[in-house]
């Protein structure tokens, strides 16, 4: 494996963290004190200027109007613009967005790609994501309980859907549904477009997480799609493919998640060391910087963050080179180990400061409250967990035999 990037690379990066020094660690402030929809014209400046640098879309194809970095590429660029919840967004590539784009350039038809997914990419407009179902464990989409059934040329949606990212102020929904009732089970659900002007989608209310119910992009919607018709050109690749878009989806989405949390991470620990190197609490000026457990946490945190991230790399240079299927073990590793590293390095930062790690005043009370849900969204630890060891003990039977 190399790991080793191109010159471009290492301009595009560095562009990056000045745009992130520059543009918009400053105006996090704003973030926490207003709701993200009142933020949108100045975040709308934010994202020209990132268009006129030439680094929108960096995930996206060159065709599309993007970079066309590798997943690889765009790792590196997903863990920087990851130290702010304001950086993906900024630059195009937020979830759950660049996910439906993906699946709209590779299974969407030309009617399809006219409508939602060319608007999508420039940023004119958002999506959602509605597949976790209240009623049903949201780690195994074979469980689905929402139904699509055909009624003429059309499709009639009922379910309830929730933490439908960014569902409220998103122009369409891509929506999972059972099709095939009858069918094998990896079979059985299909995707749809459903526009959310549809008088059967309702976007019940924003999930409140631990008290932060957030607005428009920033926030997890519950959804309820009620006798929702839809024409059935609306079908997202072919009847009976949902699960299988949605493994197409999931997987390269986890790579963007790790390296986004090991922005977070990075981000956590550049925040703790100014704090330890700052906070006096000795009256000889000793700081605690001085203190042995503090350069122990110090210790500890960078050797996860850099094991964590070559873990993350190695699955990203997997899937580019080797494909999905062959890189699905190195998937399911990051996913459980970079989310506990992340948290770690935000509990000890928070830690180091003190009252002022409770407050609003760092990133980091934030970061605390809405990424420990990193060990329940995409699967569970546990799930994750349990598959993985189930095909390492599969590999040793197997050789036995």
């Amino acid at each position: 494996m190399d790991f080793t990037i191109s010159e471009r690379m290492k301009t595009v990066l560095g562009m990056i963290d000045d745009f992130m020094h520059q543009e918009v660690f400053p105006i996090e402030g704003e973030f926490f004190r207003q709701p993200f929809k009142d933020l949108l014209p100045l975040l709308q400046e934010k994202r020209q200027k990132v268009k006129q640098m030439g680094l929108w879309g960096p995930n996206y194809p060159e065709e599309l109007g993007g970079m066309g970095l590798s997943l690889l590429e765009h790792g590196l660029v997903s863990e920087s613009l990851g130290r702010s919840p304001l950086g993906h967004y900024l630059f195009g590539t937020q979830a759950p967005d660049a996910g439906n784009i993906e699946i709209l350039h590779q299974f969407g038809t030309a009617q399809q790609k006219e409508k939602y997914l060319e608007p999508l990419v420039n940023g004119d407009i958002r999506s959602c994501f509605a597949m976790t179902e209240v009623n049903t464990a949201g780690s195994n989409p074979l469980l689905m309980e929402a139904t699509a059934v055909k009624d003429g040329s059309d499709y009639i949606i009922n379910g309830h859907k929730w933490y439908t990212t960014g569902a409220e102020g998103s122009s369409f929904a891509i929506a999972m549904a059972v099709t095939n009732p009858d069918a094998s089970p990896a079979m059985k659900s299909s995707m749809i477009i459903v526009p959310t002007d549809n008088p059967g989608f309702n976007h019940v209310s924003n999930i409140s997480i631990m008290g932060d119910k957030g607005s428009d992009y920033n926030s997890h919607g519950e959804v309820i799609f009620q006798s929702c018709r839809v024409p059935q050109s609306n079908l997202l690749g072919k009847e009976g493919q949902g699960f299988l878009i949605a493994q197409e989806r999931l997987g390269p989405g986890r790579i963007h998640h790790c390296m986004r949390w090991l922005g977070i991470c990075q981000r956590s620990l550049d925040l703790l060391c100014e704090r330890a190197n700052s906070r006096v609490i000795e009256t000889d000026g000793r700081t605690l910087a001085d203190k042995e457990i503090i350069q122990n946490w110090v210790a500890e945190s960078a050797a996860e963050i850099e094991g964590a991230r070559l873990m993350t790399l190695s699955a990203a240079w997997s899937i580019d080179n080797l494909g999905m299927k062959k890189s699905r073990d190195k998937v399911s590793m990051i996913k459980f180990v970079v989310a506990n590293t992340m948290l770690r390095v935000i509990d000890r930062a928070l830690q180091v400061h003190g009252g002022l790690g409770m407050s609003d005043d760092t990133i980091l009370a934030y970061f605390y409250r809405h990424e420990r849900a990193a060990r329940i969204y995409d699967g569970a630890d546990e799930v994750h967990k349990a598959s993985l060891g189930k095909r390492v003990l599969r590999n040793y039977q197997k050789a036995r035999k």
